[in-house]
């Protein structure tokens, strides 16, 4: 379906003429208050489980990840004698394995029940998670580091993928921004469980509060992957109905999947293999996120406050900040960033009608703007003055969910191409974001970090080119189709037995049918009832 028309919802059929029906204020808010009362009942359980799951599974993996970062700014730096780029180098070794697993992970999905995959990718980084409680060196923090990175490798990209074989079009931007905003949450709360680790655990058993909050993280972890093996359902078109939801919901949300140009699984061929090759998908989508997220300033506020605190030469003697002050103050940033992503994302599904790309150009300029501000900024001369530079520095670098959308809809003909470039996406930025840090945001250049300032702006300005080659392809292909009078974005893939004469079927609704009857504009099939159901 196309990236530039959205919402077949809203357009109803009235003396075989489609029109278009005024969204309620309602529905601006929350989009399924504007769906028949069968689909609001659906998505109500789909929300409900679904959502619910991802953004607190997604809560507790950022929080494992991040836990590091806040461990290094407690305690463990000393500890562990974590004088040069040690960080640095842990960070990229969960990097590497982060990659590894990123396409295979998400191909499994596509002939594994998710029930299985996730919780159990779960499980297992939250006893590598505990593990770290025991370390004694830095090697030992890089091999369970990377084990973390390999099994959390499957979760932000399998999450994207299954929500994309749940929800529509015009109801998956604000649902991945969602789960994703929560992730930053768990990031934001590591500070403050890191800071009350420090002050009520620190030297009980004789160990630091660092050591503790890995244990802690671990506790929160376990519960959540247990609980996924029983919530977490099949996906529509390829599974097993899920137990909280009817035959007749269940039906009705395959018919929905059908009707939004998703696919069931199909067997690999030549031709269709040779179809994903040389898609233009393959190689520009994953490009355009990995852009994007090496695009982003790295967060210097934390290494700002501890450069107070130094013993020698303090840049502005008699000020210092608290262990507690160091974990929480750069929380105030990503609160801020939550409350702009949370507009963007309604933005987006809303009033501009799925378009995603006018955020990456404004994010773009803003962060251009920003880095180079800092990066030629004395830091010390206005304390209040950087520090509320450095809450806002990444206010508008938010676009990455509505790109993985992006990606979704550009590629729902084919869902196992679907899941190997949202999986390639994530697998390019994070190879970028492995070896970037190590020449442009060192340890030891923060908090200037000019050249990482300068490597920001510059991967700011390329993401506008990237973002305008997208459109121009994108819209290429809605006129290619137009001509040929199709909505498919490439010659369709044979349907899987489930798919079989899945449309020909209806489903009773309150007080009208919805068998299919009529084409809309576009292709969309639009049920008697008057109504297209997405």
């Amino acid at each position: 379906m196309s990236s530039q028309k959205r919402f077949s919802a809203d357009i109803v059929h009235h003396e075989d003429q489609p029109v278009q029906a005024k969204r309620s204020w309602k529905g601006y808010l929350w989009d399924t208050w504007d769906l028949p009362q069968k689909e609001r009942k659906l998505l109500f359980k789909v929300d409900g489980f679904i959502l619910t799951l991802f953004s607190v599974g997604f809560f507790i993996k950022n929080l494992d990840q991040s836990n590091v970062n806040s461990a290094f700014l407690s305690g463990m730096k000393e500890d562990l004698s974590m004088n040069g780029n040690e960080l640095v180098y842990a960070v990229s070794i969960w990097t590497a394995g982060y990659i590894i697993g990123q396409i295979p992970l998400n191909l499994l999905l596509t002939r594994v029940d998710p029930r299985w995959v996730i919780p159990t990718v779960e499980l297992g980084w939250g006893v590598l998670t505990v593990s770290t409680y025991a370390i004694k060196n830095v090697k030992q923090l890089y091999a369970i580091r990377f084990f973390i990175g390999l099994l959390e490798a499957g979760y932000y990209p399998g999450l994207n993928y299954i929500a994309g074989s749940w929800y529509t079009q015009r109801e998956l931007g604000k649902r991945a921004m969602i789960f994703w905003l929560a992730g930053l949450a768990g990031e934001m709360f590591s500070g403050y469980l890191q800071a009350a680790a420090y002050n009520n655990l620190n030297g009980v058993l004789g160990h630091a509060g660092w050591r503790w909050l890995f244990v802690i993280d671990a506790v929160i972890t376990f519960p959540i992957a247990i609980i996924g093996y029983f919530i977490f359902p099949s996906l529509p078109l390829q599974g097993k109905k899920v137990w909280w939801l009817n035959d007749e919901e269940y039906e009705l949300s395959r018919q929905r999947m059908i009707k939004d140009g998703k696919t069931g699984r199909t067997a690999w061929t030549w031709p269709k293999f040779r179809r994903v090759i040389f898609s233009w998908h393959t190689w520009v989508l994953p490009a355009l996120y990995a852009i994007w997220m090496n695009s982003s300033v790295q967060q210097p506020m934390g290494y700002w406050l501890k450069s107070f605190n130094v013993k020698k030469n303090p840049p502005v003697p008699g000020v210092t900040f608290t262990v507690a002050q160091i974990n929480t103050l750069p929380t105030i940033a990503t609160a801020l960033f939550i409350v702009m992503a949370l507009i963007w994302a309604w933005l987006s599904d809303g009033p501009l009608r799925g378009r995603r790309w006018p955020f990456l150009y404004a994010g773009s300029v803003y962060v251009i703007m920003m880095a180079l501000i800092l990066r030629n900024r004395d830091l010390y001369s206005d304390i209040t003055g950087t520090k509320v530079l450095y809450w806002f520095v990444r206010l508008m670098s938010c676009g990455g969910p509505l790109i993985i959308t992006w990606i979704n809809e550009l590629t729902s003909d084919d869902t196992e191409k679907r899941a190997i470039i949202i999986a390639a996406a994530l697998a390019l930025a994070y190879t970028v974001n492995a070896i970037a840090p190590n020449f442009v945001w060192k340890t030891v250049d923060f908090p200037q970090a000019k050249k990482g300032m300068t490597y920001a702006a510059v991967m700011s300005g390329l993401l506008i080119i990237w973002t305008t080659l997208t459109l121009v392809l994108s819209i290429r292909d809605e006129r290619r189709k137009a001509a040929l009078g199709t909505t498919s974005k490439e010659a369709p893939a044979s349907p899987s037995s489930d798919q079989v004469d899945i449309e020909s079927k209806s489903i009773e609704g309150d007080n009208d049918s919805t068998s299919v009857s009529a084409e809309g504009p576009h292709g969309q099939r639009v049920p008697k009832s008057g109504h297209i159901l997405v």
